[in-house]
């Protein structure tokens, strides 16, 4: 065994926790769970007799078999979130179904107990998503906080065929501005003609 690999040393419980803790997260496992426990009492209740000394009082009514039926669909649906989480929706949607149903035929939702976990356990299904990769969510923080670098203030901005207007002042020595804009001629008007209505230099 090499001295590096620190994780053959720790308990067995502790790496228990630790894979049990990643299986959990990734499907709806508190909405099994409900659903599985919503289901144990509504088909329980037809079946149980209660001893009150010698009397026993029989809970079974003329349903009990629509009974036990809804209570094994309930915990099928909790294992169906459990290992096929795909289908988690029609999971969810059928479990509130089958305990909205089991209130007129399983005495009440197994004495309300059952509907109301079943209830919980249809919902927590179906508002229930997988989460997103932290690298994923890391990259997307990253890609919305970049910002572009500063353009030079002093690039020309060309508007169409006009001449290019610069952001901060041009120097001013030379004829008509010749010496700040190189290759272009000055015009060939002076300032005389300039006056008079643009009269073109003899």
């Amino acid at each position: 065994m090499s001295p590096e690999s620190t994780g053959q040393n720790e308990h067995y419980l502790t790496v228990f926790r630790r894979e049990f803790r990643t299986w959990r997260g990734n499907r709806p496992f508190w909405a099994g769970l409900f659903t599985m426990a919503g289901g144990l009492p509504i088909a329980y209740f037809p079946y149980a007799n209660m001893h009150l000394g010698n009397v026993t009082l029989a809970m079974s009514t003329t349903a009990g078999a629509g009974s036990l039926i809804i209570g094994v669909l309930l915990v099928t649906l909790g294992l169906t979130m459990w290992f096929h989480q795909i289908v988690r929706v029609f999971a969810g949607v059928a479990a509130i179904l089958l305990a909205l149903i089991s209130i007129p035929i399983a005495n009440f939702g197994g004495f309300v107990m059952g509907f109301v976990l079943a209830m919980l356990g249809g919902a927590l299904s179906v508002s229930w998503a997988p989460a997103q990769p932290k690298a994923l969510t890391e990259s997307a923080e990253d890609s919305d906080g970049f910002e572009e670098p500063a353009k030079d203030q002093a690039a020309p901005a060309h508007h169409g065929d006009e001449s290019p207007v610069f952001t901060s002042a041009p120097p001013t020595t030379g004829f008509h501005g010749a010496a700040a804009y190189p290759g272009r001629q000055p015009a060939p008007y002076d300032t005389a003609a300039d006056t008079d209505g643009g009269r073109p230099r003899a």
